[in-house]
C-alpha cells in the first residue's frame, strides 16, 4: 500500500518537501491554515522576489551566524545554482541583479507560485486549506476547520508552520506550546531582520516619518556596512537595520538598550569632514554650511538636530564629529508580528541527523519554525527549500524508501 504523508504548512519548506515526496511515489497531502498556501511567500515577493543570492558558496554559509554548522550541508545540497535551476524547471527565468541578489525576471512571486502548484497537482499532491493544525488526538494529526474538528492519520509527518512573524499570513508560531507539550525542545521565539524603536520627539516624527535616509554606513560591534535605512513612527527599519539587528536584539536583551553608529557621510573621511564642516561659514547658515559642506541636509540634518544637545550643535567641531560617528539609542526591537522574519524555534538538538523530531518518531520539521536565521538577500528563503528538501529526504531515510 501506498505510504501517506501530511505536510503541515504550505510555505516553501512545506512545498518543497511534497514534491520531492510525491515525486518518490508517496501520497502527499499538504494541510494549510490559510484559505490558499504560500500567502506569506506571496506577500515576500510583492516588491520583488528575492529567491536566493549569487555570492560564493562559502561566503554564502556563513550568513547563518551560530547554526551555519547544522545548516551549510543542507545548502550544499540545494545550493542556490540549484535553486535557480529548479525556478527555470518551472518555466521561470531568474537573473543576478547588481547587489548579487536573485530575482525571477518577472520580480512577482505569483507566477512562481502558480506553476509550482500546477506542477504539484499533477504529481499528485492534495491540497487541504482552512485546516488549522490543533495538535495530536492519539497518533492522529488534529485540525480546526470550518466544517468542525477534522482529525487525519499519516505514515509520516513533516511540519512547517513557519516562525511568529506576520501571524495575519498564517505564521503565528501557536505551534510553539504544542510541540513543548510533546516533550521538544523549542528556544524562544525572537525578532529578526526588523526594525527598532527610538523615541523620536513629536517634531522629528511629525516631520520625518516615512522619510529614507539614503548613502549612509552603520555599525555596531563589527565593520561599517553601507545601505541605507527608513524613520518610522517609532524608530528606523531597512536593510542596513535589519543586516545588523541580531546583534542590535542580543545587545537589548542584555542591557536594555542598544547604540548603533551612523556615519552620514560615508564617501568622506574624518579628515575631509572636519576640515570642511569646521571653517568658517561667515554669514551663512548653519544648516546651509552643514549641505554645502558635507552635503548634510534633510533627514540626515535632522538626526543631527534630534540627536545632539543645543550645546553640541552650536560647536562646527561637536558637529564633524556626529556627521562620522552619530550615537542612535535604541530601546527595543518591534513586536514579532510585524518582522520580516524570527529567530528561535525548534532546536537542531531536539531533532536527529533526519531532522526528525526525538521527542515524536515519525514526525519532521522543516523552514522558519527551525532554531536558525540569517538576513534578507534571499538567504532566507533559500533554507526553508534547502530544510525543506532535508526534511523530505529524511522521511524517505526513515521509511527506507
Amino acid at each position: 500500500m501506498t505510504k501517506t504523508i501530511a505536510i503541515v504548512g504550505g510555505g516553501p519548506a512545506g512545498l518543497t518537501a511534497a514534491e520531492i515526496l510525491a515525486g518518490a511515489g508517496f501520497a502527499v497531502t499538504v494541510y494549510d491554515a490559510m484559505p490558499s498556501v504560500g500567502r506569506k511567500f506571496l506577500m515576500a515577493g510583492k516588491g520583488g522576489l528575492n529567491l536566493t543570492h549569487n555570492e560564493p558558496l562559502e561566503r554564502f554559509q556563513k550568513r547563518f551566524g551560530a547554526r551555519q554548522d547544522r545548516l551549510a550541508p543542507l545548502v550544499r545540497a540545494f545550493n542556490p545554482s540549484a535553486l535557480r535551476a529548479w525556478a527555470e524547471g518551472l518555466g521561470v527565468t531568474t537573473f543576478v541583479g547588481t547587489s548579487g541578489r536573485v530575482f525571477p525576471a518577472e520580480m512577482k512571486a505569483a507566477p512562481l507560485l502558480r506553476a509550482w502548484i500546477r506542477r504539484l497537482r499533477q504529481a499528485g499532491v492534495r491540497f487541504r486549506t482552512r485546516h488549522r493544525w490543533r495538535g495530536w488526538e492519539g497518533t492522529a494529526l488534529a485540525f480546526e476547520t470550518p466544517a468542525g474538528r477534522v482529525v487525519e492519520t499519516a505514515d509520516a509527518v513533516i511540519l512547517a508552520l513557519g516562525g511568529g512573524s506576520w501571524p495575519q499570513l498564517g505564521s503565528d508560531g501557536a505551534w510553539v506550546t504544542v510541540l513543548e507539550a510533546a516533550g521538544a525542545d523549542v528556544a524562544p521565539l525572537k525578532p529578526a531582520n526588523c526594525g527598532f524603536d527610538v523615541g523620536w520627539s513629536d517634531h522629528f516624527r511629525e516631520r520625518f516619518a516615512g522619510t529614507p535616509v539614503k548613502a549612509i554606513a552603520a555599525w555596531t560591534d563589527g565593520p561599517r556596512q553601507r545601505g541605507e535605512c527608513v524613520i518610522t513612527e517609532t524608530g528606523i527599519e531597512g536593510g542596513l537595520i535589519y543586516a545588523l539587528s541580531a546583534s542590535l536584539r542580543d545587545r537589548i536583551a542584555r542591557e536594555g538598550r542598544a547604540v548603533l553608529m551612523l556615519d552620514l557621510a560615508p564617501g568622506m573621511s574624518e579628515s575631509e569632514v572636519a576640515t570642511a564642516v569646521t571653517r568658517p561659514r561667515g554669514k551663512a547658515s548653519l544648516a546651509t554650511h552643514m549641505r554645502k559642506s558635507a552635503g548634510i541636509e534633510g533627514v540626515k540634518a535632522g538626526l543631527l538636530r534630534e540627536m545632539l544637545t543645543p550645546d553640541e550643535m552650536a560647536s562646527q567641531a561637536a558637529i564633524a564629529t556626529a556627521i562620522k560617528a552619530l550615537p542612535l539609542r535604541l530601546t527595543a526591537p518591534r513586536p514579532l508580528a510585524e518582522v520580516i522574519s524570527t529567530a528561535g524555534g525548534v532546536t537542531f538538538e531536539a531533532l536527529d541527523d533526519n531532522l526528525m523530531l526525538r521527542a515524536k518518531p515519525g514526525v519532521f520539521c522543516a523552514g522558519e519554525m527551525l532554531d536558525w536565521e540569517a538576513p534578507t538577500g534571499g538567504y532566507l528563503l533559500t533554507a526553508c527549500f534547502a530544510t525543506g528538501r532535508a526534511a523530505a529526504d529524511g522521511v524517505l531515510r526513515w521509511l527506507k524508501y
